[in-house]
């Protein structure tokens, strides 16, 4: 790494976040005058050289193609869900049976596990209720438990944790 890019990554260590919070600031303040330019731009500097040391390395997404895949994969299970839970809640009460279901997980970066609590709980009729502390366990609440609950986890593991694990490569 040459010596003007090491004092470029030093200024800028994270430039996209940089050029979102000085656009930020002029759409809330509704003016672009030198004024507002120039202190966006100064806090767009200074915020996040101070935030910098806080950030804790994720990994990155390995197959960008999956993701467009994987959401529309997500957008589709999230309407038929709620077409499922709507259905449910209409009828007789009786017939729901909620539950609580561990799935063991295989992820262990934070940033995948989040994609898949976000995408379990996004899914309506189940929420990711917790994860263990050593993230091996993925506790998950289901509106309606089917009389076998390894339906809900290989539902889980299959559906969406094997798509996160292909996206970050895993």
């Amino acid at each position: 790494m040459s010596i003007l890019s090491r004092a470029f990554s030093r200024l800028l260590p994270m430039p996209l976040h940089s050029l979102v919070l000085l656009i930020v600031w002029l759409m809330l303040n509704s003016t672009t005058s030198l004024g507002h330019i120039l202190l966006g731009t100064v806090l767009a500097i200074v915020i996040p050289v101070l935030c910098a040391p806080l950030r804790i390395p994720q990994p990155k997404i390995k197959r960008p193609f999956k993701v467009v895949s994987y959401v529309f994969l997500l957008l589709k299970d999230i309407i038929i869900a709620n077409f499922e839970v709507a259905i449910l809640v209409v009828g007789p009460t009786r017939r729901i049976k909620p539950g609580l279901v561990a799935v063991p997980i295989d992820l262990v970066d934070i940033l995948p596990i989040t994609v898949l609590v976000s995408t379990v709980t996004m899914t309506p009729g189940t929420v990711g209720a917790d994860i263990s502390k050593d993230k091996k366990w993925l506790y998950v609440h289901v509106l309606d438990m089917p009389e076998n609950e390894q339906e809900v986890i290989d539902l889980i593991k299959q559906r969406y944790e094997s798509r996160v694990k292909e996206i970050f490569g895993c």
